[in-house]
């Protein structure tokens, strides 16, 4: 208690971030550890619960969220280990959003928020299902908001749920007594331990979950080679399951050949047989639509979907498969500038990510590495598997279903890009609709007319523009600029401004066709109409298609020490055959550099 109350343990835990998550406590969060802690404690220590175990700031399994406290104890009437998920809020009131109950606002703050209630008890459910030792006995956890500054009346009414509470602070005996129910006052060592030292795994509940919503709500047909794909992986897995060993399945295909298509159909049909499955990828904005799609309904689904860098502690073949879908992007190593000197031990992500389960399954284009340190190819995970004696397995999808089903066009792309040998060539598909602008603002206005005939659009551009934060009153900046016109880049954050979506949601979203995207926002996704600049970085001399390094505006691209010249080269082809490639029907384009444009123009209409 003294070391609460004297502020040592916000010291700790400020050490204890900047050890396991390599970045110091914010000034805000110093401050709600200095408000909460305390008051928590006390309680505790009120309640005659003084040995209970306080798990401060618990990480959830897989995720870097972590719970404000898990308080591990003993059931006072069962003898079972019993454990209470706590929220703690600093907040004097806070009323409904605009009538619906599951958003909040809250004085000072501009933005809703979601209620206490409800956030404590998402935290609880997905504790119950990462946590292998509480699959069985969900009822073990229980969770409660503790609102302490605030009244009973000053809060808005919450929805009654079966395993959470909330208290104001002018229900404390009614907390008190919430807590004495759930905790017996003996030590809750064994309790926080058994916890902490469980495997971190999706339980079949929630699997069961994940199969009604991705299944039935997602209808996929899968056609020949990704057909094939699906079986091979079923096969190793029930391989697997009889004790024949492990096996790394790859699934290779250019953009539109079904990749993440085959992936969603495997976590499906996974889960509905039961297997402990996962799905991660490295592409933020591709993750939060899978979770916002995918799992729309249900927030247990979207806690399938996972991120690259969340396998670092990963127990080893603690899944039965991990479907790994733009694998492409596995990066040299889950470490970042943020990681504790003392987590760095140079293990590669690959290692991380195929260890992680007794069936790993990449999914990959080797041609839409895009970023430094992104080591995703075939040929890595052979060398991987051979040195670590496993079973590879490749199947390749030939077909094309982007790009309005044209290969001729998709080969096109790569051949001005430079991507195959053959060179340049003039365009002479029928399939595919592709035009030369003469200006972005002609192709802003074609796209537009397509737009409001109900068809999806976007434009993007190569990153030759600076990149500027929203302006104070929220308009945002006209960063990409050609002679006259100008619009913004998509957001960089995660809440909606005006009619902008979020970062992750702009080529998904309503709204998003005002912004320009980029790379890491259209990288795995597609629409009806696409329309590309290509910027300064991409040029045409002497006949010949060539880079720029000098106009290229990608803080990634800057260090030539990390990125050599010719990594450079290589990589903003890669963008450009990713921006070129998101059209289902059509695609614009129109060049930057002069010679560049002539040149497209002549290759595409002859002019």
């Amino acid at each position: 208690m003294d070391a609460v109350t004297s502020g040592d343990v916000v010291v700790e835990l400020d050490g204890e971030l900047q050890r396991h998550a390599g970045h110091r406590a914010s000034s805000a969060e110093a401050r709600s550890w200095r408000a909460s802690i305390p008051v928590l404690v006390r309680d505790l220590h009120d309640a005659g619960l003084g040995d209970v175990q306080v798990l401060l700031e618990y990480r959830l399994p897989l995720t870097s969220r972590r719970i404000d406290a898990v308080l591990a104890g003993t059931h006072p009437r069962t003898g079972n280990p019993s454990y209470v998920a706590v929220e703690l809020k600093q907040w004097s009131s806070f009323a409904s959003y605009e009538e619906d109950r599951a958003l909040v606002t809250v004085p000072d703050v501009h933005e809703p928020r979601l209620h206490p209630l409800l956030q404590v008890d998402g935290y609880r459910e997905y504790l119950v299902d990462f946590t292998e030792t509480l699959h069985e006995a969900p009822d073990l956890v229980r969770g409660a908001a503790y609102v302490h500054n605030a009244r009973a009346a000053d809060m808005a009414s919450s929805p009654t749920l079966p395993a959470s509470r909330i208290f104001g602070g002018d229900q404390r005996d009614e907390w008190l007594g919430y807590l004495r129910e759930h905790l017996a006052p003996s030590p809750g060592k064994a309790a926080a331990e058994q916890l902490s030292a469980s495997a971190a795994r999706p339980s079949r509940t929630l699997l069961a979950v994940a199969a009604e919503e991705i299944q039935q709500r997602e209808h996929f047909t899968l056609l020949a080679d990704q057909q094939l794909a699906y079986r091979t992986v079923l096969h190793e897995v029930e391989r697997a399951r009889r004790g024949r060993g492990k096996t790394v399945v790859v699934v290779t295909g250019g953009p539109g050949s079904g990749k993440s298509v085959v992936a969603l159909s495997l976590l499906g049909e996974l889960a509905r047989r039961g297997y402990r499955t996962l799905h991660a990828t490295g592409s933020r904005s591709f993750t939060q639509t899978l979770r916002k799609v995918a799992g729309r309904g249900s927030s247990r689904t979207k806690s399938l979907f996972t991120y690259f860098n969340s396998y670092m502690e990963a127990e080893p073949d603690g899944l039965d498969v991990l479907v790994m879908d733009e694998a492409h992007r596995i990066r040299r190593t889950s470490e970042s500038r943020w990681t504790p000197a003392e987590r760095r031990t140079g293990r590669p992500q690959l290692d991380e990510l195929v260890s992680a389960a007794r069936v790993p399954v990449l999914l990959l284009d080797e041609n839409q590495v895009v970023r430094p340190g992104e080591i995703g190819s075939v040929e890595a995970i052979r060398e991987y598997a051979r040195a670590h004696a496993v079973r590879v397995v490749e199947v390749d999808l030939a077909d094309q279903f982007r790009c309005g089903g044209s290969d001729t066009y998709v080969r096109w792309v790569r051949d001005l890009l430079g991507l195959t040998d053959t060179g340049p060539r003039a365009w002479r598909g029928t399939d595919f609709d592709l035009r030369v602008a003469d200006s972005p603002a002609e192709m802003e206005g074609f796209l537009a007319e397509r737009l409001a005939k109900g068809r999806s659009a976007r434009m993007t551009a190569g990153y030759c523009w600076p990149w500027s934060d929203p302006r104070r009153d929220g308009t945002l900046v006209p960063d990409v600029q050609v002679g006259s016109w100008a619009r913004p880049w998509n957001l960089k954050g995660d809440r909606r401004i005006g009619s902008a979506p979020a970062s992750a949601l702009w080529a998904t979203e309503e709204g998003g066709f005002g912004q320009v995207g980029c790379v890491y926002t259209a990288q795995g996704f597609e629409y009806d109409w696409n329309g590309v600049i290509l910027g300064h970085d991409l040029v045409w001399r002497e006949g010949a298609l060539r880079t720029d390094r000098s106009a290229n505006k990608d803080p990634d691209f800057r260090s030539r020490t990390a990125v050599t010249d010719a990594d450079f080269d290589r990589l903003v082809r890669h963008v450009y055959k990713v921006l070129l490639t998101r059209g289902m029907a059509g695609t614009v384009v129109y060049a930057v550099d002069p010679e560049l444009q002539v040149a497209l123009k002549r290759l595409v209409s002859g002019a």
